[in-house]
């Protein structure tokens, strides 16, 4: 059977990226199936929810899922809408639906695009990490959470069953690459870290004795990953850690425009570009949509067995990114002629 693909992409410059994805997928996987569906802000407009049934129904069976961006400027009267209906409540729902609990985000600066870092091109050079976050639990996800009058509280919990999951992750992932990973957690002060620290440890020691573990408090690699961005190969943390250090280490290849991610579960895997849905730029052609392709090449990797075409993709993009920059690159590409010189770079010239 044809391999179903679930494209939601969303609001902002999520159309016209996901829409360079699908692209540069339909050249290099001419046989997947894409079905489109709607989620966010576009959601709410058109059945009053961010993840609505229809789309909920969609991912029964799908091979993976293709993501824009979610969510539209400050003063949207989607922020006004009670919690559990605003665009990212639907990023959220969609996130559980698929039961995906790690997300891999790698950070990796181009080759001779040093310059775009914020770091010194010497500390930027070969910079390749690979940060690995819980998506599942944690404080973003207990239910022991509520406002009383001037008091508010959110609870963080886990169990040594969502910390071994992710772990396992982070030991697969790092047997690939330099077999090194690093734990973050804050075990000075937090019980649940130190539940993290103890059960990390444990699985390190049981199955996987070749991988190199060390452990680190996150305000000390929320330091070093910018001082010293080459010490680190796997990260692996738990939710509100793992969203803060990855939003910090994305400025280091110059641009949220060069940063994919996959997130996996037991099922169909979910893959997005982690920059917003910049609705400033929204529909004027100029949104760099590398990420979203790279997003692409993830999916085939890690939900299609297609491993070969995912390093297509990405030799494609790194000569488009040096050849064709777009605007938050230094450069003046659209972001249909970046897309053309990607697909030019894989044989053929955008259509159309």
């Amino acid at each position: 059977m044809p391999k179903r693909v679930v494209v939601l992409a969303g609001d902002g410059i999520g159309p016209e990226v996901t829409g360079a994805a699908v692209q540069v997928l339909q050249e290099v996987a001419p046989d997947l199936q894409f079905d489109h569906q709607l989620i966010g802000g576009v959601a709410i407009e058109a059945t009053g929810e961010p993840f609505p049934e229809a789309t909920r129904q969609a991912l029964q069976g799908a091979d993976a899922v293709l993501l824009g961006t979610v969510g539209g400027p400050q003063n949207s009267p989607w922020n006004l809408l009670p919690r559990h209906l605003r665009p990212e409540s639907g990023l959220l729902a969609l996130r559980k639906a698929l039961g995906v609990y790690a997300n891999l985000r790698p950070v990796r600066v181009q080759p001779g695009l040093e310059h775009l870092s914020p770091l010194k091109p010497e500390l930027a050079r070969g910079v390749d990490i690979l940060i690995v976050r819980e998506l599942l639990g944690g404080i973003y996800f207990d239910q022991d959470r509520k406002i009383e009058g001037s008091v508010a509280y959110n609870t963080m919990r886990y169990t040594t069953l969502e910390v071994e999951r992710i772990a396992k992750i982070a030991f697969w992932a790092a047997d690939q690459r330099k077999g090194r990973v690093t734990s973050v957690d804050k075990a000075n002060v937090l019980e649940v870290s130190e539940l993290w620290r103890r059960d990390v440890t444990a699985l390190q020691q049981r199955d996987y004795p070749g991988i190199h573990l060390n452990h680190e408090y996150v305000d000390s690699v929320a330091m070093l990953i910018v001082a010293e961005p080459g010490r680190y190969d796997v990260i692996v943390t738990e939710n509100l850690f793992g969203d803060i250090l990855s939003d910090l280490a994305a400025v280091i290849p110059g641009s949220l425009g060069l940063m994919p991610s996959a997130s996996l579960g037991d099922g169909a895997g979910l893959y997005e570009p982690i920059h917003g849905s910049a609705p400033d730029i929204a529909g004027k052609g100029v949104a760099n949509p590398a990420a979203a392709i790279m997003s692409a090449a993830m999916l085939l990797r890690h939900s299609l067995d297609m491993p070969h075409a995912a390093a297509k993709i990405d030799g494609a993009v790194s000569q488009a990114l040096r050849t064709t920059p777009t605007r938050d690159l230094g450069g003046r590409a659209s972001t249909t002629e970046f897309t053309e010189a990607v697909l030019h770079a894989l044989g053929r010239t955008a259509v159309g």
